[in-house]
């Protein structure tokens, strides 16, 4: 046994990530498309983000908290992503205990960032269509920040709250995680000691992170849609829909993937699913957001179009 894994409490030092695939040519294949998806992942939310910034129209609370959204679905990629693609081509599989530690840490932050600020979204629109007389007073600068603020805080609680529960158990014989990224559901198993703390506590801590915002986001939108039928015009009704419609489609995706992931927590058997499932939360998810909310959206596509090819046209 390692002298300092004896210290942690643990004889495993690293990981084994058995990845996606297993032959070289589907290796490669997967390589590519991974690669093609994080950078056109990442140059999508930083386009958003470029967007808001040199769009005075966009200068709004819900493009505030869109920016953010940008920023947190860049991140959350960039946790996982890079860190296989290094992976396939050293064709070296191992990642160190503590590595592993740091990419559930990070990885467990920016998503429940990503989860309250869903919610703060919804609670942006149910005032917007609701209270549009007390809107700006409502939703001020330092309001839009104290939510955001709130946000990182208690998705910081519930990333330690994990890592910390991990960090008791004892890793001291199998370290293969039959994943590409490390995650709780995959790790339990492996662990020699009892997991039934730690899965309580995912399912409980997940119960709340899930079960709160999404209660808000169900109230915010049924007092949204209750506000909506009662307007006279029908451009009225579609323009207040089409505001709400890109938000709703991002909290369907999200929230779907991760209540399939969490609640249902992974074993030997589900492990294939998980991968898929792991997937769209770590990838197809933040790409989608900013094509969902900008191919919709007049505004969005105009200032994406100024951001690009009118500083081609300048230049």
């Amino acid at each position: 046994m390692d002298p300092e894994a004896a210290i942690n409490g643990t004889a495993v030092t690293e990981f084994i990530l058995l990845g996606l695939v297993e032959t070289e040519k589907l290796q490669s294949l997967v390589f590519v498309l991974f690669l093609f998806a994080y950078l056109l992942t990442v140059g999508g939310n930083l386009s958003i983000l470029a967007a808001i910034f040199v769009e005075p129209k966009l200068h709004t609370p819900m493009y505030f908290f869109l920016g953010n959204l940008s920023v947190l679905d860049a991140g959350c990629i960039t946790v996982t992503v890079p860190s296989m693609l290094g992976r396939l081509l050293s064709h070296e599989r191992t990642i160190s205990y503590g590595a592993c530690l740091s990419q559930l840490f990070f990885f467990y932050l920016l998503a429940g960032v990503d989860c309250f600020l869903l919610t703060a979204m919804a609670y942006d629109r149910f005032l917007a269509i609701c209270q549009p007389l007390t809107y700006s007073a409502l939703m001020s600068h330092s309001v839009q920040w104290i939510l955001v603020a709130m946000s990182w805080a208690c998705a910081l609680t519930n990333a330690l709250i994990h890592i910390i529960a991990l960090t008791t158990l004892n890793f001291c014989g199998p370290n293969e995680v039959n994943h590409f990224y490390c995650d709780l559901p995959q790790l339990f198993p492996l662990s020699c000691s009892s997991t039934q703390l730690n899965e309580l506590l995912l399912f409980a801590v997940g119960f709340i992170m899930a079960g709160t915002p999404m209660t808000l986001i169900v109230t915010s939108y049924a007092h949204v849609a209750a506000a909506i039928l009662r307007i006279r015009s029908v451009e009225g009704r579609k323009k207040a829909f089409f505001t709400c419609g890109s938000h709703l489609t991002v909290v369907c995706l999200f929230y779907g993937t991760g209540i399939f992931n969490y609640m249902c927590l992974g074993t030997k058997e589900a492990s294939d699913k998980d991968k898929g499932v792991g997937i769209f939360n770590t990838v197809i998810n933040p790409m989608l957001n900013p094509l969902i909310y900008s191919l919709r959206n007049p505004d969005v596509k105009a200032a994406l179009w100024r951001v690009f090819v009118g500083r081609w046209l300048v230049t």
